[in-house]
């Protein structure tokens, strides 16, 4: 029998924004199903479901007939705390930014404690955009041949499927009570909230916003905020946007 802690494997999902080649998801399954990853999610794939992915995953067809299709990476990510986002390059944005090797242990230690993560691959061309990426709390790197550092779809997701079941063979099932981090999607509402109490206390011109709001992005996301703060800041903001009620603060 497997062990227990091989169970965190199913709160993973591997997210492949825009693939254009049905090959290279067949690819992705099968490098998947190798290191025990059952959660692909699709985000508006060129073509798909296609018999050359089902010849690629060589066996994985389980994987692709499981797979979820989605319109949009918010919908691909909804539900998730820990969101990973793959990046060749260096990026403006200020989240957190690991190699393989060190971001698996933390995805694993939060599915141990019953969280949704996702690994998020971009285009075969251009990998993701500074919009998807903006919307991950994490960043991933794969060291390369700094002279030749192509690395195709299925490679990619290999390596960091790789770390995530060593990460999983590792001891670290026997970890102390943390506290529940907030779900891409409640964040994502928080920021709207946000933005909207900005707007009404005048702080934030619509029509001239400049980069107030991916600072604060930025700045929430290397916090990692926990559930029961992000329900505390929503709080505040409905108390700001409500006004005053002629209360007096207590002794």
């Amino acid at each position: 029998m497997n062990k227990p802690e091989i169970n965190c494997l199913q709160r993973v999902r591997v997210v492949l924004s825009h693939t254009s080649l049905p090959r290279n998801i067949g690819s992705v399954a099968r490098a998947m199903k190798t290191m025990g990853l059952s959660r692909l999610y699709l985000v508006n794939p060129k073509r798909f479901p296609d018999d050359e992915a089902v010849t690629l995953a060589s066996g994985a067809h389980d994987i692709l007939d499981q797979a979820i299709v989605v319109g949009t990476l918010e919908e691909a990510l909804a539900g998730c705390t820990q969101t990973v986002a793959t990046c060749p390059r260096v990026h403006e944005l200020s989240v957190p930014r690991h190699n393989p090797r060190q971001i698996a242990p933390i995805l694993i230690e939060r599915t141990l404690l019953g969280e949704e993560v996702a690994l998020v691959f971009g285009t075969e061309m251009s990998g993701l955009s500074n919009e998807e990426v903006r919307s991950c709390n994490r960043m991933v790197t794969i060291p390369t041949n700094p002279d030749y550092s192509s690395l195709n779809l299925a490679q990619a997701v290999q390596i960091l499927a790789y770390e995530m079941r060593c990460a999983v063979d590792d001891d670290i099932s026997h970890l102390e009570e943390r506290p529940q981090l907030a779900a891409h999607d409640d964040i994502e509402r928080f920021y709207v909230h946000l933005e909207q109490a900005l707007i009404g206390l005048e702080f934030l011109d619509p029509d001239n916003p400049k980069r107030l709001m991916p600072r604060l992005r930025r700045m929430f996301g290397r916090i990692q905020l926990e559930k029961l703060e992000v329900d505390i800041w929503r709080g505040i903001l409905r108390a700001v946007q409500e006004g005053p009620r002629g209360k007096q603060p207590h002794d």
